[in-house]
């Protein structure tokens, strides 16, 4: 097929692994001096072209992200940049934040009357924010929930405790005696 510009002939070879999706995750030798290799590991066959800078990956290079194939170093670079947003550099584990502000503080008992509401407020506010990549369990949510509700109920009483006791008089120092006021009448 002639080119439309200069009128040369137009010569394509395809890439055969552009027109198969790959199924497998371990890279093939090459077995052709035809077969493409990849940028990065020249004795392996390549499966795909990094859509961002076009090199040749092999399955072990590739990366799947938000339906791109692209190869380490884009993936890399987007990173750094702040183009890839969806990949997490690191992630807040709000039920490991919120168990450490309710049990800390136990050891000195005036700082969970901040931290225990702080702590329920993680707990509730957060409660369907992403967890660890590795499945811990919901047991640290849990324990710090209930954590810092007894620690808010024991500061609850403890205040009602404190308004409702009766207010004794003062009482003197051993061996002082108490004087009545003296009123003059005048």
């Amino acid at each position: 097929m002639p080119c439309p510009s200069c009128a040369s002939e137009v010569r394509a070879l395809v890439f055969p692994a552009f027109l198969n999706h790959l199924e497998s995750t371990s890279a093939e030798a090459i077995l052709d001096e035809t077969e493409a290799s990849c940028f990065y590991h020249p004795a392996k066959k390549a499966t795909v072209a990094c859509e961002s800078c076009g090199r040749f990956i092999c399955a072990l290079c590739e990366v799947e992200l938000e339906g791109s194939r692209l190869c380490p170093q884009c993936l890399e670079s987007g990173k750094r940049k702040g183009k890839l947003t969806s990949l997490e550099g690191s992630r807040t584990l709000y039920n490991s934040l919120a168990l450490v502000l309710a049990v800390v503080p136990i050891f000195t008992v005036s700082l969970t009357l901040i931290a225990a509401p702080i702590a329920l407020f993680i707990c509730l506010y957060y409660r369907n924010a992403p967890r660890s990549l590795v499945r811990p369990g919901r047991w640290k949510w849990w324990l710090a929930l209930i954590l810092s509700t007894l620690q808010i109920v024991g500061w609850v009483f403890f205040f009602v405790h404190l308004a409702n006791a009766p207010h004794k008089p003062h009482h003197n120092a051993p061996g002082q005696t108490h004087q009545a006021p003296i009123h003059s009448k005048g």
